[in-house]
């Protein structure tokens, strides 16, 4: 028998209880977390991190690798579009390791029927994010699928970027003490595509903050600032996020409400279709960890992006059940666990 006949991998998640599952579930929580231990059991090694890109070694040269697929509905809403999100999506999370992006592929599956005036509608967003991201998309691939199989575009980009620093930007480099910064408002993706979603109307129309981070990102490094983790606050918003990174890292995180800046218009609509802001997706934030030392000219260069929002929200400490607490507006304290499920699924 050939040794590779010997690998008997066993599935993390029961197929008994949960047959449907993908088919069933949006993604985000601890579901989502489940579905990503099964690929680790099936794919990772002993040095697998779970990041936002792979870091790799090749020819001499350290590069991040990502990929990701978007099925975000509507196609178009206030701020961007599939096109421009496939873009900033794989932008932004080549930059969560601090690499500089490069280049870019995409792949197109067309429902049968999608006019070609929709088609290069996207197709333009797309090139013109990728000029404001400064990568170049340089190869890709077009699948037609039956009418009725496809929902309009699903894009799929993948992502290589090269890392510049010798700095180790992982969950697992965050330590008790560190502050956590983050660079803008949050939940205004979410509510964006809810509202088109669903024909909500506002007194207000509330943009996506889609956007690459990449430069931001990039200003840090150059300005020598010592990063332990840096994420993006897509699926599963602010609140998923810090779970993760708590767990990773075995620490406790405390935040700060007073700190978190949610638009009023924002807050309204959250409050309206009962959601929670902390667990809304974001396009264009994301959350750094940084040492003491830093804050004050990490938070300078921060706030001379995105409106001059950013600000510092909570801090790293030692909790060996790694719970994410958070300190209300009156005074009150909370445990913000991860969410069983996703509040609004599609939104990327």
């Amino acid at each position: 028998m050939n040794d590779h006949q010997n690998f008997n991998l066993t599935c993390p998640i029961s197929l008994q209880k949960y047959p449907h599952i993908l088919l069933a579930h949006g993604g985000g929580g601890r579901l989502m977390q489940q579905l990503i231990q099964m690929f680790l059991t099936a794919f990772g090694t002993a040095n697998t991190i779970q990041h936002d890109a792979a870091t790799l070694q090749l020819a001499g040269n350290k590069i991040a690798f990502t990929t990701d697929s978007y099925v975000v509905n509507p196609l178009f809403f206030p701020g961007g579009d599939i096109g421009s999100l496939a873009v900033n999506g794989t932008v932004n999370d080549l930059a969560m390791s601090g690499a500089r992006p490069l280049y870019l592929s995409t792949s197109f599956i067309l429902e049968e029927g999608l006019s070609i005036e929709t088609l290069w509608q996207i197709v333009q967003s797309m090139q013109q994010a990728a000029v404001i991201a400064k990568v170049q998309i340089v190869t890709g691939d077009t699948k037609v699928v039956d009418k009725g199989k496809g929902d309009g575009i699903f894009i799929n980009t993948t992502g290589v970027g090269i890392i510049e620093h010798n700095q180790a930007i992982s969950p697992q480099s965050v330590q008790p003490g560190d502050l956590l910064l983050l660079n803008g408002d949050l939940a205004r993706h979410g509510i964006a595509i809810m509202a088109v979603r669903e024909g909500l109307e506002f007194e207000t129309t509330i943009e996506s903050d889609s956007a690459p981070l990449a430069d931001l990102v990039l200003e840090l490094l150059a300005a020598d600032i010592e990063i332990h983790c840096l994420r993006d606050l897509t699926r599963g918003g602010l609140a998923s996020v810090l779970n993760e990174i708590a767990a990773a890292a075995q620490v406790g995180i405390e935040i700060d409400e007073n700190s978190i800046l949610v638009r009023e218009d924002v807050q309204g609509a959250c409050e309206i279709v009962g959601f929670d802001p902390l667990y809304v997706a974001n396009e264009g934030r994301f959350v750094a960890f940084i040492p003491q030392k830093d804050r004050d000219r990490a938070l300078d260069i921060m706030r001379s992006h995105f409106d001059n929002n950013a600000e510092i929200i909570g801090q790293v400490v030692r909790d060996n059940n790694s719970l994410v607490v958070l300190k209300s507006k009156i005074g009150s304290r909370r445990i913000v666990d991860m969410q069983s499920g996703e509040q609004l699924p599609r939104i990327c």
